[in-house]
């Protein structure tokens, strides 16, 4: 016994060492603030302790577009499109709880009813009563969630390879979640993330690589190195994966769009077709040589459809289609 204790303490103390080394510490909020916070974002209280990063542009008298983000994201995913729409369009888009300069929720609560919960939060605030919800992976689970729960708030739903559609195991995934989901080493994750891994995850996300930027790299590991946000993100991946019943789908009448990039490595095409199936009169639009983030990958293509799409809503048709 005594012959395994100095080998014992040695890798202990390799460990330590690593451990020591590999270390990524949280990110200061007052430089992540500065960084990723100037105008136009405005940081909302919500009550109950809930302060949300948000950004509201384009005419306040104009249709509203809800806009959320997808796992490990934030309201920057959405600049392509904000880009292209805040002429015709009011333009909301907001860091969700454990994501972004929000920061945890105050409660813990990550589950998808308390992500719709706040969305809902955020329309009261902005004082809207009807807009289009439009959600990416996460997010769109999320806007998928809030049609079903409220139905009288929504114009219009717009999927982008959104979350929620039963897996068939074969998705090829990205790194970054993979080990998020693995008990043990997302509780060393919370501490050692390193920068490559960042990289290497969103690089298996998208099949543009032109969106795999340097900055863009940087933004999503300092945003996830935000205080509270590591622990999050395994609280979220350490518990049951959801999946909509299809019955409840069928229930949905909201007018639906479903944007899907056919080299979708997370969600694959199936899940697509399974909204589009599910989801009565939703019409489904795919991308060739297109990834998970068809917003960032290909904002030209999708906003040309998002904006004909739009203007064919019973509210929203005085918009004029514009590329």
């Amino acid at each position: 016994m005594r012959r395994l204790i100095k080998p014992l303490l040695a890798l202990l103390a390799l460990v330590v060492i690593a451990y020591v080394l590999l270390r990524t510490p949280d990110t200061d909020p007052a430089e992540m603030r500065a960084k990723y916070g100037a105008a136009p974002s405005q940081f909302v209280e919500l009550g109950d302790g809930l302060t949300v990063h948000l950004r509201d542009e384009g005419p306040k008298d104009a249709p509203a577009i809800v806009l959320l983000h997808g796992s490990n994201a934030d309201l920057h995913t959405w600049q392509p499109w904000v880009e292209r729409l805040e002429q015709d369009y009011r333009v909301i888009r907001f860091d969700q709880i454990g994501h972004g300069l929000t920061g945890p929720a105050p409660d813990g609560d990550y589950r998808t009813p308390a992500f719709v919960e706040v969305v809902d939060r955020v329309a009261d605030r902005l004082g809207l009563d009807r807009f289009v919800l439009a959600g990416n992976s996460m997010g769109g689970a999320i806007a998928v969630g809030y049609a079903i729960d409220h139905p009288d708030r929504l114009a219009g739903l717009v999927l982008i390879d959104a979350g929620g559609a039963p897996k068939k195991g074969d998705e090829r995934g990205n790194i970054g979640f993979k080990l998020a989901a693995t008990p043990g080493i997302n509780a060393v994750m919370q501490s050692v993330t390193p920068r490559s891994l960042i990289e290497r995850s969103l690089d298996q996300s998208v099949a543009n690589k032109a969106v795999v930027t340097d900055a863009a790299v940087d933004r999503y590991w300092e945003l996830l190195r935000y205080p509270g946000n590591r622990a999050a993100t395994m609280a979220r991946f350490s518990a049951p994966r959801e999946t909509f019943d299809p019955d409840v789908l069928a229930r949905i009448e909201v007018p639906t769009l479903i944007l899907w990039g056919e080299e979708d490595a997370l969600i694959g095409l199936e899940g697509a077709q399974f909204f589009r199936r599910a989801i009565p009169g939703s019409k489904l639009v795919t991308y060739p040589g297109i990834g998970h983030l068809p917003h960032e990958e290909a904002p030209d293509a999708t906003v040309v459809q998002l904006r004909q799409w739009l203007a064919g809503l019973p509210q929203q048709g005085q918009i004029a289609v514009s590329e």
